[in-house]
């Protein structure tokens, strides 16, 4: 039986070499950290369901060194599970396959875990892993803040309680209408996370593996990221276990339950899906339309404002077998509900910054409608700017917010591009766009509009 977290020398390695971004590759079975059998079973299980295999493909697939993968395939041979099944003239050049015992013992370790992906780390190592990336997180400042959000026209209170929470990892509660830029707001937060993590392909808890690497939220390294990194002979030294990312940015939306933020068990693969709190470690979880999700606003927020306080969460093996894994992320909560109606005091004393998003004023309206019309390829004309202004925006009582330049101006050229036409703004083209955005219901005579669309 495999052990929960057997004793190695892994974390010890991760100590040894503080500045690198990726831990030290294994020399040995003992570096990994893992037992032999664990790794003995994937090794077993990929010749199984690939069959002859050469040994560079068996690197790839288990992402294992070639030392440990030899440490192990002879130790294989010698019990018969596995034999060479052609050898080249280099070492490399080596092919293996199961013998017709190894067969069976495969295809019972198929059975008891159909997981035959990358070899995991030990949660041990996870653990080592992100604390360290943690304590070393680089801290926004001022002037990134204010490039990064120069074209959002956010007011200098916003942008300086926006500056002053992401410095101290505090957690954030964005309110405001609905359209007012707050779910944009979240995700550019994420742009100001600086430098890379590693994160592991997958986990070892017990018997059991968790899957964390998702390349859809795991992102690779920008291009100027790339060319900063460490030169290429110390990347191959690495461990392939590990892939550097980005910072991850995870955003839940309103579909969100209580089981989806616990272990996910994938018959399919074998293994259990890591919940967005595990994946978005070391970076920013963005939990939007708070108050529209399936579980109580307040639960949902005081359960991840303790464990981003306790710099930990609780997660369970579907056997009963309960452990902790860390929670080191920024937090951001985004509501177009009023805050006071939705959280009782004692949750929202748990948020850090409550940080309300408003309207545009009408300079910055006009200066993003001009913007929109530029990057879109619409003709700007400042007449029908100041109809949309003062007409159709006064005339219904409606606030302006950030969305809807970008909206009205691409249904203008939705509606010339069906027509054949060049997209411009006018006051027939602006009409035509303002009715169909809104099904009736606007203090503003709505016969007017279509009367002057007719």
């Amino acid at each position: 039986m495999l052990a929960l977290e057997p004793p190695s020398p892994y974390t010890q390695l991760l100590d040894a070499e503080p500045d690198t971004l990726l831990p030290p590759q294994p020399k040995s079975v003992r570096d990994t950290g893992l037992t032999q059998q664990l790794i003995v079973e994937l090794i077993a299980k990929a010749l199984y369901l690939g069959g002859k295999s050469h040994l560079p493909v068996l690197i790839t697939k288990l992402h294992l060194s070639i030392n440990v993968l030899r440490e192990v395939l002879d130790f294989m041979v010698t019990e018969h599970v596995a034999e060479v099944a052609w050898r080249g003239e280099s070492d490399l050049d080596v092919q293996y396959q199961l013998t017709g015992a190894g067969k069976q013992r495969a295809a019972a370790w198929l059975e008891r875990s159909p997981y035959a992906g990358p070899a995991p780390v030990t949660l041990e190592a996870y653990r080592a892993m992100v604390e360290r990336q943690a304590l070393h997180a680089p801290q926004p400042c001022a002037d990134e803040l204010a490039a990064e959000f120069a074209d959002d026209f956010l007011a200098p209170p916003v942008q300086r309680m926006l500056g002053a929470a992401m410095f101290a990892g505090r957690s954030v509660l964005l309110y405001g209408p609905s359209g007012s830029g707050k779910s944009m707001l979240a995700r550019r937060l994420g742009a100001l996370q600086q430098g890379l993590v590693a994160v592991p392909h997958a986990l070892v808890v017990g018997q059991d593996i968790v899957q964390v690497y998702d390349p859809t939220l795991h992102r690779a390294p920008q291009a100027h990221q790339q060319r900063q990194m460490r030169q290429a002979p110390e990347r191959r030294s690495s461990d392939p276990r590990w892939v550097l990312c980005q910072r991850p940015v995870v955003a839940l939306d309103a579909s969100l339950d209580a089981e989806m933020l616990d272990l996910q068990p994938d018959a399919a693969s074998g293994c259990y899906r890591a919940p967005p709190q595990l994946k978005a470690n070391n970076g920013l979880l963005i939990v939007d339309d708070l108050g529209r999700q399936r579980m109580p606003a307040g639960e949902l927020l005081n359960r991840f404002a303790q464990a981003q306080e306790l710099e930990r969460s609780a997660l369970s093996l579907a056997g009963g077998y309960h452990f902790q894994v860390p929670c080191r992320m920024r937090l951001v909560f985004a509501t177009s509900l009023p805050p006071a109606s939705l959280l009782d005091d004692a949750a929202l004393r748990r948020v850090g910054y409550k940080i309300p998003v408003e309207a545009l004023s009408a300079a910055n309206y006009r200066t993003l409608f001009r913007r929109q019309c530029l990057s879109m390829g619409v003709v700007y004309d400042e007449a029908g700017l100041r109809y949309l202004l003062d007409e159709l925006h006064a005339g219904c009582g409606l606030p302006l917010l950030a969305c809807y330049p970008r909206e009205i101006i691409g249904r203008v050229a939705d509606f010339a591009g069906f027509m054949g036409e060049p997209a411009r703004i006018s006051v027939a083209t602006l009409d035509q766009a303002w009715i169909s955005m809104f099904a009736g219901g606007q203090t503003r005579a709505d016969d007017d509009l279509e009367a002057r669309i007719a």
